[in-house]
């Protein structure tokens, strides 16, 4: 698995794929046992990855506590990174829940308890709360940095506004910078595209990708037959319900016949051709192993053309309204070029 750099500039170095925490244990009713979860970390470790991304929230803690076992004794070999906003506890409550300074602490030294470690590297907040401002957010965030017990911080499932708002006051005021941004994109959720994308190019940030397949949809079982999460677990899973993701989905099976791969794999090595991280989400050994193969699938130029068209959202405005007028002044020799028609907008 190949190395690389976290964002411009913060000198992080992490492996391209990320193996996520969400279904490290069954309190939620579905997941992975612990025993089970352990073995996904350790055969992740093996192939060469190194960025794991859990959250207080998962499984109710269960996650971070198999996450901070396995992990005990080879510490500084990974990136582990969390999530605070939702809290661990089954119920929600006002003084546990959300991004206030106040939870931000409590989170934070109790996700550094059931992970066994000092340090958090990478702090997500999961999303916004619709009460904390950017700048209460951000100097709180600035706070922890300081104090040694966060390395890097990123934003997770926030609006584009937001996330450019927070990064200038945090360079302006000489805080903590943001380092990434964590977002719902695969082959049938580019939504990401219109402002998200662009706007963490221009930042410098780094950006992971959560349900890189769609809640399974890019796999192909579903067409197959088989049941899964769309069945049992009922949330962030897409269904073939538009021409847009069946074209999407066609494409992939395309690719993967084409190229001798599982259709998984082909989706995967789209995102990472282009720069994006995905988060694995396996339950068993198998499918981490699959998933993984991605690594080494090369997709051609033609390929990943293909996969760009068919999946390509509509922009909506002022994009599409901007193109003609930005085609007329490239045409007449101005500096201004033509968007892309298709594809992700991080190198």
């Amino acid at each position: 698995m190949r190395i690389r750099s976290f964002g411009r500039g913060t000198g992080l170095r992490v492996s391209e794929i990320s193996l996520g925490g969400a279904l490290f244990g069954t309190a939620w009713g579905y997941g992975a046992e612990p025993k089970i979860a352990r073995r996904l970390i350790d055969a992740y470790a093996e192939a060469g990855g190194n960025f794991i991304d859990t959250a207080d929230f998962y499984q109710s803690g269960q996650s971070e506590e198999i996450v901070g076992e396995a992990v005990a004794g080879r510490r500084d070999r990974f990136v582990v990174a969390t999530k605070f906003t939702l809290g661990a506890q089954a119920e929600a409550h006002p003084l546990t829940t959300g991004n206030s300074r106040k939870n931000l602490v409590r989170s934070l030294e109790e996700s550094l308890r059931r992970l066994r470690t000092d340090r958090i590297d990478l702090l997500w907040v999961h999303m916004p709360d619709g009460l904390t401002s950017s700048e209460e957010l951000m100097r709180a965030l600035d706070q922890v940095v300081r104090d040694g017990k966060v390395l890097y911080i990123g934003l997770s499932d926030f609006p584009a506004w937001r996330v450019a708002r927070a990064a200038t006051i945090a360079e302006l005021r000489g805080w903590a910078p943001l380092a990434g941004l964590q977002t719902q994109y695969s082959l049938v959720e580019r939504a990401s595209d219109r402002e998200l994308l662009p706007m963490a190019k221009a930042f410098g940030l780094g950006v992971t990708a959560w349900s890189p397949l769609g809640g399974g949809l890019l796999s192909g079982k579903y067409r197959r037959g088989e049941a899964g999460r769309t069945t049992t677990f009922g949330a962030v899973v897409h269904h073939e319900d538009d021409p847009v993701k069946t074209a999407a989905l066609d494409a992939v099976l395309a690719v993967a016949e084409e190229a001798g791969a599982t259709p998984s794999q082909v989706a995967l090595a789209w995102l990472l051709a282009h720069g994006i991280i995905p988060i694995l989400g396996p339950r068993t050994i198998e499918q981490l192993h699959d998933n993984l193969g991605a690594t080494s699938l090369a997709l051609t130029p033609d390929q990943t053309r293909r996969l760009d068209q068919a999946s390509a959202p509509s922009l909506g405005f002022p994009h599409d309204f901007l193109a003609e007028d930005m085609q007329r002044i490239r045409l007449a020799g101005g500096d201004a070029s033509a968007p892309a028609a298709a594809g992700p907008a991080v190198a």
